[in-house]
């Protein structure tokens, strides 16, 4: 079973999130919190796989609750909700720990399905969505003015946001200096947004191979998803919005 927490300062929100969730047989809503403040203390104390995050919300927003629970010891993975398609909110959660986003108004069953892929490990986000988020990405990890830099704010569809999010430590390339030859290849083209059967097709071998390729890439950098993957690459120069 499939434990999953839904934070959103809506309650209609969270009661129809509830009621398509636990209509499945593998997933269950064991947790919910209004803002991020209650999302962090309610789930210091509940085991929850998968949280379902709101951005905008009272006293603490989504974007510091992601930082908090995903420092946690055993923490959730974190899929951010949003009514933007990559607004800057979602770039500064993503750099928090977020293992993916979801527009709100998806259709039940991606929100099903984005809950099982976070749970299995892996990230909500198609490749497209990676190359565009790597042309967001740039402000994120220090660009001047930008979400990683002192004072940096981020701005959304509706306006400045009211979060600073603080740098970005960048990384030092010998995160990389465990990786064979194959597994750089392979983290080179993760990073520059291509999904397991394109990578496979580049190779010319089975996804399978692939599979185990990306899980030890994962493994050896650190990176808890290929999000942060992207993140690292750009971070290293390696891959350019």
């Amino acid at each position: 079973m499939i434990r999953v927490a839904l934070v959103d300062d809506q309650q209609l929100v969270r009661a129809g999130f509830r009621m398509v969730i636990d209509s499945q047989d593998d997933l269950q809503v064991v947790a919910q919190a209004s803002d991020g403040a209650e999302a962090v203390r309610v789930l210091t104390d509940v085991q929850v796989d998968v949280v379902l995050m709101d951005v905008r919300m009272p006293r603490m927003d989504g974007i510091e609750a992601t930082r908090q629970i995903t420092a946690l010891p055993s923490s959730p993975r974190v899929i951010v909700l949003t009514t933007f398609d990559l607004d800057e909110y979602v770039i500064s959660a993503i750099g928090a720990g977020a293992s993916g986003f979801l527009l709100k108004d998806a259709p039940p069953e991606e929100m099903l399905a984005a809950v099982r892929t976070v749970h299995a490990g892996d990230a909500v986000i198609g490749a497209s969505s990676t190359r565009r988020l790597l042309r967001h990405i740039g402000p994120l990890l220090g660009g001047p003015g930008g979400l990683g830099s002192p004072g940096g704010q981020g701005m959304s569809a509706e306006g400045p946001a009211t979060v600073a999010v603080p740098p970005v430590p960048r990384p030092s390339p010998s995160v990389l200096a465990d990786l064979t030859p194959r597994e750089h290849e392979v983290f080179v083209l993760m990073a520059s947004g291509l999904s397991n059967a394109e990578i496979a097709a580049h190779f010319v071998v089975s996804e399978a191979t692939v599979k185990t390729h990306v899980g030890r890439v994962l493994t050896k950098t650190g990176a808890r998803d290929r999000v942060q993957v992207v993140v690292l690459g750009y971070q290293l120069g390696i891959v350019e919005p």
